[in-house]
């Protein structure tokens, strides 16, 4: 007994030494991929047709402004206004009829004067995966600038690119430490499932209808 206890614990040993070098593999992995394709300088900026802003909920659950939420939007409102994009997908989560990312951020883009008809609503960026996927499928776009935080972009970025699609990204401000601690854990091992997702060929939840981009 004792010593089938031992080969457990051995091989539990074993397992988690290969989970973490596999983890930290696939983080070196997407960082030094994506580096070259991502800036937070504006001036790096080539102009392109079309900006990505990934979604987050406004709000979190104590109430508070999300600021992950908002840079991003200061993000876009920047490069719109700067010249570098003439169209804003807005992708999220609506999977519920209480719950609207894409809707809520419309309505603050439209706020700072971005007008409604140069932005389109992708109701179904269940994950990153399907937001990059359905940009180019529904929305015909096979170029386009990504809007999120850097440590989302290096993995948005990569996944679009392995995928045939020319993207880039535009690194949004970044959280305080604290704030955004459990983001960017839970982003350091979603970074395992990229590779996962390219292995199997993983495809978004829903396609659905194309949507024409003048």
């Amino acid at each position: 007994m004792k010593r089938i206890f031992k080969y457990a614990f051995v091989i539990s040993l074993l397992g988690i030494l290969i989970v973490t070098i596999g983890t930290i593999w696939a983080n070196v992995s997407v960082v030094r991929a994506s580096k070259q394709y991502i800036t937070s300088n504006i001036n790096e900026v080539q102009p392109v047709k079309v900006g990505l802003v990934l979604g987050t909920s406004r709000n979190v659950q104590n109430g508070n402004k999300n600021t992950f939420f908002f840079n991003r939007i200061d993000a876009a409102e920047e490069l719109f206004k700067e010249g570098k994009i003439k169209y804003i997908i807005v992708s999220g989560d609506n999977g519920e009829t209480s719950y609207n990312e894409p809707q809520d951020m419309r309505e603050e883009l439209v706020k700072r004067g971005i007008p409604d008809n140069a932005i389109f609503l992708d109701y179904a960026g269940f994950r990153t995966l399907d937001s990059v996927i359905r940009a180019r499928e529904i929305f015909g776009q096979n170029t386009f600038i990504i809007i999120s935080q850097k440590f989302h972009n290096e993995r948005a970025v990569y996944l679009a690119r392995k995928n045939g699609i020319e993207a880039y990204g535009y690194n949004a401000k970044e959280v305080e430490a604290m704030q955004g601690m459990k983001t960017k854990v839970r982003e350091f091992f979603a970074r395992d499932k990229v590779f996962i997702d390219l292995l199997f060929g993983v495809e978004p939840k829903f396609i659905g209808e194309k949507i024409l981009i003048p």
